[in-house]
């Protein structure tokens, strides 16, 4: 399976100017032949949390619209990274996945709301996971911050999933940490890693991608791009079998203790 993880630049509080970088990025993965293609955090609008009123999808339903147009034409998945929505009792840091029919599989609210960037005082936290089926694969999905939280993400993969999608807007300051934790994730869940960061800057933040596929050996296929652009790699699902069944880490957890 060929996945594009589209680094790209996000225009601060310009959704529009946004929702054609979107176009383009999905346009270019079909052309390379890819059959899904991921987007980074927060893509519509940046962290412009104090202008939500203003930008934010209401219901996310352009998102929606346009996730569902372009995959169908395409014949592409796509992992529609995280938007800022508007719904009936906030505002919300929401995900939707559709697949390459048109239909919207996922949608999912970050659970875990980051202080750092004062989420926590203007947006809302979501409380179920992410699953869904992308071809027959069990896939998983959470939210920049959710990485920081293991148990998070193994919850996911005790329900089957065997690629992990984390977009994200995670700071240069702090890329380290992206690097090492993704890499963790990817090898203690015996999982496909696909996460996808952005470039560019925002009035309080520099990004500088290093977007990342990880196999579920802890296998580095992307990781060192830092301009905008999009990344393909071609990943094997049937690694992750080979290596659950090499170390069987899900049959031998002592669910008695733990």
């Amino acid at each position: 399976m060929k996945v594009a993880c589209a680094q790209m630049n996000i225009a601060f509080a310009e959704p529009e100017k946004n929702f054609l970088t979107i176009e383009y990025f999905v346009s270019e993965a079909a052309k390379a032949g890819c059959e899904i293609i991921v987007f980074p955090e927060m893509w519509n609008t940046g962290y412009a949390l104090g202008q939500l009123d203003i930008h934010a999808d209401r219901n996310g339903e352009k998102t929606k619209l346009l996730l569902s147009k372009l995959s169908n034409r395409y014949q592409i998945h796509i992992v529609g990274g995280s938007v800022s929505t508007k719904k009936a009792d906030g505002f919300y840091n929401t995900m939707f996945v559709a697949n390459k029919t048109g239909a919207i599989v996922s949608e999912y609210d970050k659970v875990h709301l980051f202080r750092l960037m004062e989420e926590h005082l203007v947006l809302k936290p979501g409380n179920q996971k992410n699953l869904f089926d992308l071809d027959n694969i069990p896939c998983a999905g959470v939210i920049c911050y959710d990485l920081r939280f293991p148990e998070w993400i193994r919850a996911h993969t005790l329900d089957g999933a065997k690629i992990v999608f984390i977009p994200a807007q995670w700071p240069k300051s702090r890329i380290d940490h992206w690097r090492v934790l993704l890499q963790a994730r990817a090898i203690e869940n015996q999982c496909y890693i696909v996460a996808v960061n952005r470039v560019g800057s925002d009035p309080s933040n520099e990004f500088n991608g290093h977007s990342m596929v990880i196999g579920p050996w802890g296998d580095i296929l992307l990781d060192k791009q830092t301009l905008e652009g999009l990344y393909c790699v071609e990943i094997d699902l049937n690694d992750v079998n080979k290596v659950r069944q090499t170390i069987p880490i899900f049959t031998d957890r002592r669910t008695d203790l733990y």
